[in-house]
């Protein structure tokens, strides 16, 4: 039995659909929740607002990528503390335009959840087989030195050389050849995203994908879910056109941890006795650094993030390196025109690393709009966890230097534009900075959904099933209770994968 995919083309007029099981959001978590579900014998819907992508859509430049593949065009930002924050809007979600970066959560993160959250059976020895399945499936290994190049062998030289602890990341590639497109799409299909890997088995298990459609309501009657409706919508420009209903038993949503507690909001306040929905809202704050060397370097061939450093990870920061398009690294070069462009001629000899921020106590919402698909974002880096983001980048420049380093740019407020020696740089060590000096990005974002042990504290429970609406799941990162301190994609497809289960058990 195989299902069919549907395309914006296809659609007619009104539409409505029948299911056992109807999955809004076709990223890491709906991919896999879908594949599961119809693999185990129910007829599944998977929803997707974005479109199908192929290699001829991927673009180089980064601002058309950015305006096909990403939410408000990739230029979605907080309030509060401003911090840039991009969603994908395709079939596939995140894990078309990410890096592939492949982590488990720490044992030690995963206690302190079940300790502060009344979760009993989300211990690293409960979450490891369904970690398992998923790198099964996706051949998830280790990046191969022939694909590392010079931008990450660099990294763990100067690791090395200071005794800090480093290793090739895991990723979900197959055949990668080091071009350094992960952002912009794979054309090479070595990435194994969800669009190329979870969606075509779940439709060759039967299940019925629809793209480009909206869903605006998930449809209640008393207590329990019973369905989705909302408008099929124009690729790329959103401009509604007809409605469809999908009726189910159950309602699996996994639209990403903005998108699923606006739809719940529009639902009439939705599964929020605890009054946490669209609460809690945490991200990783990044930082980066672009050392420069003597030699040539060539950053832009090898895995896009290929090395990575858990030495700090108790102190709160995860080190990795990095690649993006050279439009996206101007946007962080200081100077314009000719000390701009001297700039960018240096970028053959020089690489950017970066860090994440497990903050905790930089916490924010999320809130649907009167008009409009966009939700409102604030959120506000905490005092208290600036340091984190000042250490991580000593760090990293200390590595540079370690690695032959000539000069370094942290892109911070009140640091000098170019950073020449070690002792220069104890500045990021030194000074007591705002959260408003950093120039930082946040597209690890969770926490606005969460599980809890109690239903008065949390959305979800740690299966992913809604304290207060029978038949109703979530699915996506929105259900982590703190940050994972760790990029996020594996565990919210290994958490995604137990929902699954628990769907299943359920019908």
């Amino acid at each position: 039995m195989s299902g069919a995919l549907r395309v914006f083309a296809d659609y007619r007029g009104d539409s409505v659909e029948e299911a056992d099981v109807v999955v809004v959001g076709s990223g890491p978590g709906g991919g896999v929740a879908a594949k599961e579900l119809a693999e185990s014998g129910h007829s599944v819907v998977l929803l997707e607002e974005g479109p199908p992508l192929t290699p001829d859509d991927f673009e180089l430049d980064s601002a058309i990528s950015m305006a096909r593949t990403m939410r408000e065009s990739g230029l979605r930002t907080t309030l509060g503390t401003v911090m840039p924050t991009m969603q994908a809007i395709c079939l596939g979600g995140g894990s078309v335009v990410n890096s592939a970066i492949c982590v488990r959560t720490p044992e030690f993160v995963l206690d302190e959840w079940c300790e502060r959250y009344g979760l009993r059976h989300t211990t690293r020895a409960d979450l490891d087989p369904h970690y398992d399945a998923v790198g099964e499936f996706l051949g998830i290994a280790p990046t191969p030195e022939a694909v590392l190049g010079r931008r990450n062998t660099l990294f763990r030289e100067g690791c090395d050389a200071l005794g800090y602890a480093s290793e090739p990341i895991q990723r979900n590639v197959r055949g990668c050849r080091g071009s350094g497109e992960c952002f912009t799409g794979c054309r090479a299909r070595a990435k194994q995203s969800v669009d190329i890997t979870y969606v075509p088995a779940a439709l060759r298990a039967g299940a019925r994908v629809l793209t480009s459609a909206r869903v605006e309501q998930v449809i209640v009657a008393g207590r329990r879910a019973v369905g989705v409706r909302g408008r099929f919508v124009t690729p790329f420009t959103g401009r509604v056109t007809a409605s469809f209903e999908v009726r189910a038993r159950a309602v699996v949503l996994a639209a990403g941890c903005m998108a699923t507690p606006v739809l719940l909001q529009k639902s009439g306040d939705l599964a929020n006795r605890s009054r946490q929905v669209g609460e809690n809202l945490r991200f990783h704050p990044g930082v980066a650094i672009t050392a420069f060397f003597d030699d040539e370097v060539d950053p832009s061939f090898g895995a896009t993030q290929g090395y990575q450093s858990f030495q700090f990870l108790r102190e709160g920061y995860k080190l990795e390196t990095l690649w993006a398009p050279p439009a996206v690294l101007a946007v962080r070069m200081p100077g314009s025109g000719h000390a701009l462009k001297n700039r960018l001629a240096r970028l053959p000899r020089s690489v950017v690393w970066d860090a994440i921020g497990s903050c905790n106590r930089s916490v924010g919402t999320v809130r649907s709009r009167r008009w409009g698909d966009s939700p409102r974002l604030s959120w506000r880096l905490h005092r208290s966890e600036v340091s984190i983001l000042s250490r991580a980048l000593y760090t990293l420049t200390e590595i540079a230097f370690a690695a032959g380093a000539r000069g370094v740019m942290a892109g911070v407020q009140g640091v000098p534009e170019e950073i020449h020696s070690l002792d220069a740089a104890q500045v990021l060590r030194n000074k007591d900075f705002n959260s408003g000096d950093f120039g930082t990005g946040g597209n690890h974002a969770f926490c606005t959904t969460r599980m809890h042990g109690d239903p008065a504290r949390g959305v979800v429970d740690e299966f992913g099933r809604c304290h207060d609406v029978e038949n109703l799941y979530i699915a996506d990162t929105g259900v982590f209770p703190r940050c994972p301190s760790v990029n996020p994609m594996w565990t919210g497809m290994a958490l995604a994968h137990r929902t699954a289960a628990s769907v299943s058990d359920a019908l």
